[in-house]
């Protein structure tokens, strides 16, 4: 299943805005470099805004689903 990264966002940070949750998964991912790493690999980049599954995959394996 695909997903917008702003949708994941929510799921992680529900009492937060979209901007505000958007924001703080981006952190959270630009922060931790073997996740960055894992998730350039699969062609993962800052502007992306569908993640893949086996994206999702790999951020729930690093982050834990949410």
């Amino acid at each position: 299943m695909f997903m917008y990264k702003q949708d994941l966002a929510m799921a992680y940070f529900p009492d937060h805005s979209k901007e505000s949750a958007s924001k703080r998964l981006a952190n959270e991912i630009h922060s931790n470099k073997p996740l960055m790493a894992a998730l350039q690999a699969t062609g993962y980049t800052r502007s992306r805004k569908i993640l893949s599954p086996k994206q999702l995959q790999i951020i729930f394996s690093f982050l834990g689903e949410p």
